[in-house]
C-alpha cells in the first residue's frame, strides 16, 4: 500500500511585503526538502514574492466575511470555512503553523488538530503593553488566543518576553527563522546596483525600525558613504522631510520596496539596523549569508543572538550610533561576522519536528 506523504500547512493573511511572509515560504521549502507535502493558505490574494513550484498555494478570501458584525463572531464563522476548506482540499495536516495575528485569531477558533502558532515578534513591544491604556484587556484577549495551542517564538528573547507577558499559558520553544542561503546567494547575483561604496538599511518605515534615529546619527558622520534606505511604509514621508531638514537629500537614497533586496545588501560596505525591537532580525542573518558586515542596536530580540557584542549599539543613542557608523565607514570589515549554518531551512524544519515530538510525549 502506498504511504501518504506527511502534510504541513502554513497559514498567513497574505504574501505581501514583510519578513514573516518570506519566512513562511522559506520554512515551507525546508519541510519540502525533508519530504513533506507543503501547503500555504492565505486569506488575501496579494503576492509580492516569487512562489516556488515545490509548494502548494491556496487562497480563501476573508474579505466577504468583513460584512459580518463583531470581530469574534466573524473569526468563528471564517474558522469554520477554513476547517472545511482544509479538510476538503488539503486533507489532515500533520502540522499546521499559524503566522501573525489575523491567522492566529482565526485558528484559535479552529477545530483542526496539530496547530502551532509562530510568534514573529517581541509581543510586549509590538503591542506597547507598557504604554497602552487598554493593555490588560488586550493581554486577556491574547491569552485567550495563545493558550489554545503551543507557540514557537523566533528568538530566545521573544520567548522570554512572551512568557513574561502572558505567563506559562502554553508549551513554548525558541526556534530561529530559517535562512535560505543558496537562494539568497543566487538572488544576490541578479544584478549589480548602480550605487557604490554605500551603507544599506533594509526595513519597512514603521515604528520599530527607528529610521529617525538612523538619519539623525548619519547626519553626525562625514557622510563619506551614501545611505540607501530600502523599504516602504507609513513613516516614509516624515523621514523624507527629516532628510530635507538635515540637508541630506544628496546623501540619502530612498529605494522603495524591492522583491529582491539581496544585490543591494551584497554590494554594500556594511548594513545598519537601528531598531527598538525585532522578533528575530531576519535582515541581519541574510546579510551574514552574503558576507556583508552588520552593525545593529542591541534591541530585543535577535541581534545579540546573531552578532558579536562589538557589533552592537545602544538603542536610541544617536551619538553612540553615529560613532559606530564612523568606525564602520573607516573599516567595515572589522564588523564582519560568520553565518550560522544551523539556520538553514532543513535544520530549522527539523527543530519544528523535534518540538512537535516533544508535545506528543507530553500529551
Amino acid at each position: 500500500m502506498k504511504q501518504h506523504k506527511k502534510i504541513v500547512l502554513l497559514v498567513i493573511n497574505c504574501l505581501q511585503g514583510g519578513g514573516a511572509e518570506r519566512v513562511v515560504l522559506t520554512l515551507g521549502q525546508g519541510f519540502y526538502e525533508l519530504g513533506y507535502e507543503v501547503h500555504v493558505l492565505r486569506f488575501k490574494p496579494l503576492v509580492e514574492y516569487e512562489l516556488s513550484p515545490d509548494l502548494h498555494y491556496h487562497v480563501l478570501k476573508f474579505k466577504p466575511y468583513k460584512l459580518i458584525p463583531g470581530s469574534e463572531r466573524r473569526d468563528k464563522l471564517f474558522a469554520r470555512s477554513v476547517d472545511k476548506y482544509v479538510s476538503q482540499n488539503i486533507g489532515q495536516p500533520d502540522m499546521i503553523l499559524s503566522n501573525l495575528d489575523r491567522a492566529d485569531s482565526i485558528l484559535s477558533n479552529s477545530k483542526l488538530p496539530n496547530i502551532t502558532y509562530i510568534i514573529h515578534n517581541t509581543v510586549s513591544l509590538l503591542y506597547k503593553f507598557n504604554k497602552n491604556q487598554d493593555a490588560e484587556q488586550l493581554k486577556r484577549k491574547m491569552v485567550e488566543i495563545y493558550s489554545k495551542h503551543p507557540c514557537v517564538c523566533v528568538s530566545e528573547g521573544a520567548e522570554k518576553d512572551f512568557i513574561k507577558s502572558f505567563g506559562n499559558i502554553t508549551p513554548t520553544a525558541a526556534i530561529h527563522n530559517p535562512i535560505d542561503r543558496d537562494n539568497i546567494q543566487k538572488q544576490a547575483n541578479a544584478f549589480v546596483p548602480e550605487y557604490q561604496n554605500y551603507i544599506i538599511h533594509v526595513g519597512s518605515f514603521k515604528d520599530a525600525k527607528r529610521h529617525d534615529v538612523l538619519v539623525k546619527a548619519y547626519a553626525k558622520t562625514d557622510q563619506s558613504m551614501p545611505l540607501l534606505l530600502l523599504g516602504q511604509g507609513k513613516h516614509k514621508n516624515e523621514i523624507e522631510n527629516l532628510v530635507t531638514a538635515l540637508k541630506l537629500e544628496n546623501k540619502v537614497v530612498f529605494l522603495g520596496f524591492h522583491e529582491n533586496p539581496f544585490p543591494y545588501i551584497k554590494h554594500a560596505q556594511f548594513k545598519v539596523l537601528t531598531s527598538d525591537w525585532e522578533g528575530f532580525a531576519l535582515v541581519i542573518a541574510e546579510a551574514l549569508v552574503l558576507g556583508t558586515p552588520v552593525i545593529s542596536t542591541n534591541c530585543p530580540s535577535g541581534p545579540s543572538e546573531l552578532l558579536p557584542e562589538s557589533n552592537l549599539m545602544p538603542m536610541g543613542d544617536i551619538e553612540a550610533i553615529a560613532e559606530k557608523m564612523r568606525q564602520a565607514m573607516s573599516n567595515p570589515q572589522q564588523f564582519h561576522a560568520p553565518f550560522d549554518e544551523s539556520l538553514l531551512p532543513v535544520k530549522i524544519a527539523e527543530k519544528y519536528l523535534e518540538f512537535s515530538q516533544r508535545l506528543d510525549v507530553i500529551k
